[in-house]
């Protein structure tokens, strides 16, 4: 691991000199691909670097007892900076094998989020809307911006299906083990015998992909225009604004009808369908791998059943790490760090299990 680091620092070093050079900052292209490496890298050597400020430390007391003739204070001096290096160096040493482990090319990406009412009826769009409430008050506790790409909505409120893209840095790496089934236990506000009814709600979570990840044929794509349904008005009746594409290959429809422009549509559209055949490649790759090498922490399984929000509990249980918290309110109203935080530690351990 050391010699990793070793190389880490002689590259950061490098990297520190290039981008401070006139010809590389002319070069923009360079210069802005070369800053990328430098940020991605500086945790790591500022980490490396306080494990050789530790060890150093270390070394320097321990030599001066082994020398001998030292007071009592300064001994005790000595063995208290012996103890708290040698504790500082077996935390780093952790922190810095989390920070090597291979970093996911897609959690820089900004994400597309899809959330789709399942089994439960009213109820279950109903709670789509709850969970799109969610994801958009923890998107701007994160400072993210939230756009709505495409929706169906029902008439009491609820949504059928949503689509929305959140922009923001890291967004994926935050959200990207929010995607499987979540299920709701609770008494509708439409029931009233009183009984706890179970829905369900499917979310999808897809890192945005750009031109250059997806490349698409236009003439694999079948684009229809049509008019808008539901409310808006008059605008919506006169107007074809309403986009669908089809990708033959793959059969994938994406509808898009939110937006007042046919041209605003078209892109929305373009983009979810974008985003989804990166999924399909993602996720071919990701079969291909050993089940050894895969995470406990899945993110990908639209059938999988991931949590559950219990609300006469008032307890929130994510199933795949065994985490249940008792703040259902706090958890609706956005505050999901420290579900997320607990997810990612997951999966982090099991990757340092693989990679031992």
């Amino acid at each position: 691991m050391f010699e990793k680091l070793s190389f880490v620092e002689e590259r950061y070093e490098e990297l520190s000199r290039r981008i401070s050079d006139p010809e590389v900052i002319a070069d923009h292209d360079v210069w802005q691909k070369l800053c990328k490496e430098h940020s991605d890298i500086t945790p790591i050597v500022e980490k490396y670097r306080e494990y050789k400020q530790n060890k150093d430390t270390l070394d320097e007391a321990t030599e001066m007892l082994r020398e001998g003739g030292l007071e009592k204070e300064f001994r005790e001096m000595l063995d208290d900076e012996i103890k708290s290096s040698k504790e500082n160096i077996e935390r780093i040493s952790e922190e810095l094998k989390i920070l090597l482990l291979p970093k996911d090319p897609n959690d820089d990406k900004n994400v597309i989020v899809e959330i789709r009412g399942g089994a439960g009826g009213d109820e279950a769009a109903l709670f789509a809307a709850d969970l799109f409430r969610m994801y958009s008050m923890y998107a701007e506790s994160k400072r993210w911006k939230t756009e709505v790409l495409s929706s169906n909505e029902t008439g009491i409120g609820g949504y059928k299906e949503i689509s929305f893209q959140i922009t923001g840095a890291g967004a994926y790496s935050r959200l990207k083990f929010e995607s499987g089934v979540h299920r709701v236990q609770r008494i509708p506000e439409t029931e009233s015998g009183g009984r706890i009814h179970t829905s369900t709600v499917t979310v999808a979570i897809m890192p945005e992909a750009e031109e250059v990840d997806v490349e698409i044929n236009p003439d694999d794509l079948q684009i229809d225009t049509y008019r808008s349904s539901g409310a808006g008005g008059q605008h919506v009746n006169k107007t074809e604004s309403a986009i669908r594409i089809t990708h033959i290959p793959t059969g994938l429809v994406i509808t898009c009808q939110d937006e007042r422009s046919q041209h605003k549509n078209r892109e929305s559209a373009m983009k979810m369908l974008r985003s989804r055949l990166y999924q399909m490649k993602e996720e071919e790759q990701a079969a291909a791998v050993a089940a050894d090498r895969k995470s406990q922490v899945g993110t990908g399984d639209r059938s999988e059943r991931i949590r559950t929000y219990n609300y006469p509990q008032g307890r929130v249980t994510d199933h795949r790490i065994g985490l249940t918290l008792y703040k259902i309110e706090q958890i609706m109203n956005g505050d999901l760090d420290e579900i997320i935080d607990a997810l990612i530690a997951s999966d982090q351990s099991e990757k340092l299990k693989n990679e031992a």
